[in-house]
């Protein structure tokens, strides 16, 4: 008995019941449209703040689901600078970050062009720059040339739980990956980013970060299938939240015969609770639109409008005025300053503790 499901000799046939998916396609579909909907109603800043922190979330997620940790602040700048997107507070960002940040905008904004080996050796090396993984040298923009195995546990207690086709193969099987997805399929575009996630994922094709170029692809073609370059929503983020049974679900369909109805459910039922996160996106959009527009007669100066940005955003830990003077690059007397002004306008608000540590928050 084949071991794996690319050793079936009908590979890669899939195959699924059809009519088990049909309600959870047919949800998933209307939230899709009424989430556009809502989006195409809201004025032009409002819908690119939220493309932008959509944007954000799904690089940032991805990136988390390999144990990658991105700055948000960096990834958000350099998101922006490259959408030609004015906003306050853009920082500088390292050439990693701009490399992930470049292959998701290809992915996504020109979702209409063809996937090609080319075009995914350069989101390798985007990826992958100075052509290193951590501290180990990698192949960038090539395929792999050795054996791929997903192993987890301690020296002496590996685990095996996927060994990937072999290197010599790889030539083949992406040619015929290639040609499936550049081409026009009977069934549903969504069904089809599922199977194209999986497919890519269960031939591991590079040395490494198979994982991030499979979701943009997997972004690639919920783009297609949304018809629309604009993300509102973000499978990764969703993902990185399920990211248990998310593997769980890979290994059991990749160890299976070539139905994979379990895995198409799984990936239907996960996509419709990122739909359902949305709100949470559209509610910090609209929560950061209202603020500006009650203090846009404030005043503020350039060091209180990048701590305010920065806590819109939500950066990490508590304001301190510490912090405030660090971040801001200012003495501590100028962030009491600030503070003390931002409290005077009611734009912060002290919590009940004394001293250095004392921290503050925004009134929203």
């Amino acid at each position: 008995m084949n071991e794996y499901i690319y050793q079936n000799t009908n590979w890669p046939k899939f195959n699924w019941d059809s009519e088990r998916l049909t309600s959870l396609l047919a949800t998933v579909r209307n939230k899709q449209g009424r989430l556009m909907g809502r989006m195409e109603s809201l004025g032009f800043d409002l819908k690119s703040e939220a493309i932008l922190s959509t944007l954000t979330l799904d690089i940032i997620k991805s990136n988390e689901i390999e144990g990658a940790i991105l700055n948000p602040q960096q990834v958000r700048s350099s998101l922006a600078r490259r959408l030609g997107m004015e906003i306050g507070g853009l920082v500088p960002s390292d050439r990693n970050i701009d490399g992930v940040v470049e292959m998701m905008l290809d992915a996504t904004q020109k979702y209409k062009d063809p996937l090609t080996g080319d075009r995914l050796f350069g989101w390798h090396t985007c990826m992958f720059p100075s052509g290193r993984s951590g501290m180990y040298k990698i192949t960038a923009g090539n395929w792999r040339t050795d054996i791929m195995q997903v192993v987890s546990g301690g020296m002496g207690h590996e685990k095996l739980h996927f060994e990937a086709p072999a290197a010599d193969t790889l030539e083949k099987e992406m040619k015929l990956f290639f040609d499936w997805f550049n081409s026009e399929m009977s069934f549903d575009p969504v069904i089809k980013a599922a199977i194209a996630h999986f497919w890519f994922v269960t031939i591991h094709p590079f040395e490494d970060g198979n994982g991030r170029i499979g979701r943009a692809i997997l972004d690639m073609q919920l783009a297609r299938a949304d018809e629309s370059h604009q993300r509102f929503y973000s499978m990764s983020a969703q993902i990185q939240k399920e990211r248990n049974s998310y593997y769980d679900i890979l290994e059991l369909s990749q160890k299976g015969d070539l139905n994979i109805t379990k895995w198409l459910e799984w990936f239907l039922q996960c996509l419709d609770r990122a739909l359902n996160a949305t709100d949470e996106i559209l509610a910090t959009v609209l929560t950061k639109a209202k603020f500006w527009e009650l203090h846009a007669h404030s005043g503020f100066n350039t060091r209180q409008n990048l701590m305010l940005r920065k806590m819109l955003d939500g950066f990490d830990g508590k304001t301190t005025t510490v912090k405030w003077a660090k971040i801001a690059k200012c003495s501590h007397d100028s962030a009491l300053r600030d503070i003390q002004d931002l409290l005077d306008k009611e734009v912060l608000i002290k919590e009940d503790a004394g001293g250095r540590s004392t921290s503050y928050f925004l009134k929203i």
